[in-house]
C-alpha cells in the first residue's frame, strides 16, 4: 500500500458516512468526490444504494442481512484502500456494533467515520424516494429511523449537522478533514 500511496501522491483510507436515510450521505460523497478528484485525489464513493442493487442483492433487509450487507461493503472498502484510494462509504450503517466491525478491517488511522447529523423529521421531509411514508403506512418493514433502530455515533471522527449546515458547507468541512489527512506519513 505504500508504494501505491507513494505513486498516488496522497495517503489512502476510507471515509465512512453514517446517518438516517436522506440525511445527506450520498449527496456529500459524490460531491467530496467531485472536489478531491479536481486535486487529482484517487477516489472513489462505495453508495449503500448500488451496492445493495449489485454486490448484496441477495440481502434483505434482516439484522443478520443488513450485518452482511455491512461487513462486504467493508471488506470492498478495505481493499479499495489496500489498492491506494480514498473510499468513500456512504452506508446507514445503523448499528455501533457494524460500524466498530467495520473500523476493526482497517489498520489505525485509515478509517474515519463521519455522522451525518440530522433530525428524523428533516429527514422525513426530505425524503426523496417516498421511503418515510412508505415505512410510516406499513409496507417497509425494519425501516432505520421508524421501525427499526438507528445508533447514533458515540466519538465519531468528524460530526456534520446537515440540517444547519448547507450541502457545500458540510463539504467544505469534509474536504478540509480529508486534505488534512492526504500527506504522506
Amino acid at each position: 500500500m505504500a508504494q501505491r500511496e507513494q505513486l498516488n501522491g496522497h495517503r489512502a483510507f476510507a471515509l465512512w458516512l453514517t446517518g438516517l436515510s436522506a440525511s445527506g450521505k450520498t449527496t456529500l460523497a459524490r460531491m467530496l468526490e467531485a472536489e478531491l478528484l479536481e486535486r487529482k485525489k484517487r477516489c472513489y464513493v462505495l453508495d449503500g444504494d448500488r451496492v445493495r442493487k449489485g454486490l448484496n442483492a441477495d440481502l434483505g433487509f434482516s439484522p443478520p442481512d443488513r450485518a452482511e450487507n455491512i461487513r462486504r461493503a467493508g471488506e470492498v472498502a478495505k481493499l479499495m484502500v489496500e489498492a491506494g484510494l480514498i473510499v468513500i462509504g456512504a452506508f446507514i450503517t445503523p448499528y455501533i456494533s457494524l460500524r466498530s466491525m467495520v473500523r476493526s478491517l482497517f489498520p489505525a488511522d485509515s478509517f474515519y467515520e463521519i455522522f451525518l447529523d440530522c433530525p428524523l423529521e428533516i429527514c422525513e421531509k426530505r425524503d426523496p424516494n417516498g421511503l418515510y411514508r412508505k415505512a410510516r403506512e406499513g409496507s417497509i418493514e425494519s425501516f432505520t429511523g421508524i421501525s427499526a433502530p438507528y445508533e447514533p455515533p458515540l466519538k465519531p471522527d468528524l460530526r456534520l449537522q446537515t440540517s444547519k449546515k448547507s450541502p457545500k458547507e458540510c463539504v467544505d468541512m469534509l474536504l478540509d478533514f480529508v486534505l488534512a489527512r492526504c500527506s504522506q506519513s
